[in-house]
């Protein structure tokens, strides 16, 4: 199964794109591509929606046609999902490389209740374009410890991570 992964940080200290790591830990024997171009995608303007399509949102599409599912692990900026996120949904608004498509929202951020609103705005984004929402999963920094080679170590989160990611994928 291929599973693409989006951080919604592109920080290079990103507990996000860790905590994606991590999971591609959990995993071993599925296939994860990890989609770290998203800063590279053009502004969205309707208007530029159209051919020629710029390449990086023909690999974009692509890398999300190409995957069998997708998680999307986001921090929450002033309440809401990072623009970035925003920007690379609204690129495939009509496409349609969701639609129907299992999906994996996750919030990781520092700690309880931050990351309800995000969650809430992401949900609303994929709903819009017709994803199939497995499960959400609100995660906190505080009760996640990562390894020196990135793999999770906690208490019933990282337990709970597992189990969504196995719905995800189809796996019981």
């Amino acid at each position: 199964m291929k599973i693409l992964t989006l951080s919604g940080s592109t920080r290079s200290t990103s507990s996000n794109a860790k905590l994606l790591e991590g999971v591609t830990l959990l995993f071993p024997k599925h296939d994860f591509i990890s989609y770290k171009k998203i800063d590279q995608l053009p502004l969205f303007r309707a208007e530029d929606d159209a051919h020629p399509w710029a390449e990086t949102v023909l690999d974009w599409r692509k890398k999300l046609q190409d995957s069998d599912a997708v998680i999307i692990s986001i921090p929450e900026y002033i309440h809401n999902l990072p623009a970035l996120i925003k920007n690379a949904l609204e690129w495939i608004a009509s496409s349609g490389e969701l639609v129907g498509k299992p999906v994996l929202p996750i919030t990781f951020t520092p700690h309880e209740p931050r990351g309800e609103k995000a969650m809430q705005s992401l949900c609303w984004s994929l709903q819009a374009l017709d994803a199939r929402i497995v499960v959400q999963l609100p995660l906190f920094q505080n009760e996640i410890n990562f390894e020196k080679d990135n793999s999770l170590t906690g208490n019933e989160s990282v337990e709970m991570l597992k189990e969504a990611v196995k719905l995800l994928i189809g796996e019981s």
